[in-house]
């Protein structure tokens, strides 16, 4: 009978409850001093969180992060301007449910994609849809996509994600067609969801980066006026995090 209620809950996808009831049926001497109600309401919790830490992990594995990175490993000691008090501000994610976006500038090697990356897991362990793009990826997909007839589908994907990361902006310079891609994805997350977005460029150059100036006030207004903003500064850290020794290196 127990075989078959086991049996019966995995088929209704209740995998939780179904383990917690085993653990209950292996482990006798611990619960069966509870009533049927507690033991009732282990068996709902298990199914509770078993739920939880599988939607975590399925949204950590659509957001296609370039690093696995992490709030605990941020590096604060570097001396790059990266403030503690912001970044422990930002990691509430209260910015995500205010529809603020957030601007990571600083030179190569300053750990923007790191922090980026870093403030997405945590937004995804916290229940929110984020989405990683270096921005020459993001351009090809929209183009692939409107050479198969799903650009309208890419764009409302792209509008419903609670948090989309672009890194490398302003790298390359912008296409007529990619301007204009730009401006679609901006004005449909306007006010309603975040962007990070991360540039070695300081932000006053994003005008001239864009490349038309109409188009440049219309994208960065929808970006900067409501912006978090983090400039970094300073050496790269990969040459003081480097792994090779002095010896190890080639001549």
């Amino acid at each position: 009978m127990i075989q078959q209620t086991l049996t019966q809950l995995r088929e209704l996808r209740l995998s939780g409850m179904a383990n917690a009831l085993l653990s209950q049926i292996e482990q006798p001497a611990t619960y069966e001093g509870l009533s049927f109600e507690e033991r009732l309401q282990l068996l709902t919790d298990n199914e509770a969180q078993d739920r939880e830490n599988r939607k975590q992990q399925r949204l950590l594995k659509a957001a296609k992060f370039k690093l696995s990175a992490h709030a605990r490993d941020i590096d604060y000691q570097h001396p790059r301007g990266l403030k503690q008090s912001l970044m422990a501000s930002l990691l509430h994610c209260n910015w995500i449910n205010k529809a603020q976006n957030l601007l990571i500038t600083g030179p190569c090697g300053s750990g923007k994609t790191y922090i980026a990356c870093a403030l997405g897991e945590t937004a995804c362990l916290q229940g929110y849809s984020v989405k990683y793009y270096r921005i020459s990826r993001l351009m090809l997909a929209l183009t692939q996509a409107k050479a198969d007839g799903s650009y309208s589908k890419a764009l409302q994907a792209l509008a419903k994600l609670d948090c989309l990361i672009i890194d490398d902006w302003g790298l390359e310079p912008l296409t007529a067609a990619q301007r204009n891609d730009l401006m679609e994805i901006m004005d449909d997350r306007h006010e309603d969801t975040s962007t990070i977005i991360m540039s070695q460029l300081p932000t006053d150059q994003w005008y001239q980066s864009i490349g038309d100036n109409t188009l440049a006030d219309a994208i960065l207004d929808r970006l900067m006026h409501n912006a978090h903003r983090i400039q970094l500064k300073g050496e790269s850290m990969r040459k003081t995090q480097s792994n090779l020794t002095d010896g190890e290196h080639l001549e």
